[in-house]
């Protein structure tokens, strides 16, 4: 005959070691908050960089608009001649817009001005796409803080296929 006890045994754990689990918890919660919050950084400094060309390219109202022909390329920017079709812009000389979103030498290009400089950002999907080029990579690099820091395999696919998407959707569009 089997004798089954009534009582259910209980193991007391020592303080020393109940202190340091929870001390271990403790230095698994920071470890993950604090890779959350760099994760957090890295696509909040990416969505900065880009708004600062994006406005542009996106909140084109009231805003001098026009077009620009591609006269030359030199280092990161090429430069040309303006001629505006919106707004209360004037004919210049000279503008320049990023080399990575002009196209060709002597092909016009949709653009807007700038308030009170002589750079151009392209409009239009090309443009809006190009201004975000930035936040594609800071997707990417959080998509690798997400995946290996914190182990968030899913969410870390997400991410950076969402951010391999925008960059190839930029290329395929300049």
């Amino acid at each position: 005959m089997s004798r089954r006890s009534s009582r259910t045994s209980t193991v007391k754990r020592s303080r020393t070691r109940r202190a340091g689990e929870s001390a271990y918890g403790v230095v698994l919660l920071v470890r993950t908050g604090v890779l959350a919050l760099l994760a957090l950084l890295l696509l909040v400094a990416g969505v900065w960089t880009s708004w600062g060309t994006a406005q542009y390219a996106m909140l084109v109202k009231a805003r001098e608009r026009g077009t620009m022909t591609v006269a030359a390329c030199a280092d990161d920017r090429c430069t040309g001649p303006y001629v505006p079709t919106e707004g209360d812009g004037r004919r210049r000389a000279k503008v320049s817009v990023a080399r990575a979103a002009a196209p060709g030498k002597g092909q016009r290009v949709e653009v807007t001005v700038k308030p009170g400089t002589a750079d151009a950002v392209r409009t239009g999907l090309a443009g809006i796409l190009h201004a975000w080029v930035p936040f594609g990579g800071s997707l990417l690099l959080a998509a690798l803080v997400v995946a290996g820091g914190l182990r968030w395999r899913r969410t870390a696919w997400a991410v950076g296929l969402c951010g391999a998407a925008l960059l190839v959707a930029a290329f395929a569009a300049l």
